[in-house]
C-alpha cells in the first residue's frame, strides 16, 4: 500500500542521524582501551535515556525513542567492530597507534602533542587526533629525531620528532 494512503498517525517518523565517522572500506576499527571504554559509557547512557523515556510514555516519545534506538544501532556496530589495541605491546621507541607524540614546529617555534588514536576518538580540541588522519599517516613508525613534512595547501609543514611516549592503562 502507498504511504499517500495511510493517516497521518499512522506513518512512522523516521529518525534522522547523523552517521558516525566513517572508516574507508577495509579499514579496521582500531581504539585505545579508553576509547572502547567511552564507546560502552555512550551505549550504557544511550540505553539509559530510551529506556526513561518509554516508561514515561511510548505513546508521545515514539520520535525520540525511535532516534535513540537509531544512535544506538549506530554505535553497536561500531563496537561490536572495535579492535582494542594494547598500547603496552606497542613498540615504545616508534610511532604507532596510541602513541603521544610531542613535535616541534620549527615555524611556529613550539611544541606540540598528539595522540593517534582511533576515529571515535578524534577530538583535535583534545590534541587526540585520528590514526586516518594526514598527519598520522606521516608520523606513523617515525622514531624520536625523525623529522617529517607535512604537505599542506598553505605550504609544507617541517616539525621534529622530539617524543614518543604510551599512556599507561590501569
Amino acid at each position: 500500500m502507498s504511504r499517500g494512503f495511510l493517516k497521518e498517525g499512522d506513518q512512522e517518523d523516521i529518525p534522522l542521524v547523523t552517521p558516525r565517522v566513517p572508516l574507508p572500506p577495509g579499514a579496521s576499527n582500531y581504539v585505545t582501551p579508553n576509547g572502547f571504554d567511552d564507546l560502552k559509557l555512550e551505549q550504557k547512557s544511550l540505553i539509559e535515556e530510551r529506556k526513561i523515556l518509554m516508561e514515561q510514555s511510548p505513546e508521545q516519545n515514539h520520535v525520540q525513542i525511535n532516534y535513540l534506538s537509531a544512535k544506538l544501532h549506530l554505535l553497536d556496530e561500531r563496537i561490536n567492530s572495535a579492535k582494542i589495541v594494547d598500547l603496552a605491546r606497542q613498540p615504545q621507541n616508534e610511532i604507532h597507534f596510541g602513541s603521544i607524540v610531542t613535535l616541534f614546529k620549527e615555524v611556529e617555534d613550539c611544541e606540540c602533542h598528539y595522540q593517534i588514536v582511533g576515529v571515535d576518538e578524534a577530538n583535535i580540541s583534545l590534541n587526540k587526533i585520528s590514526f586516518l588522519s594526514p598527519i598520522a599517516m606521516i608520523l606513523l613508525n617515525k622514531k624520536k629525531g625523525d623529522i617529517v613534512t607535512l604537505k599542506t595547501p598553505k605550504g609544507n609543514r617541517v616539525m621534529q620528532i622530539t617524543n614518543i611516549e604510551y599512556p599507561k592503562v590501569p
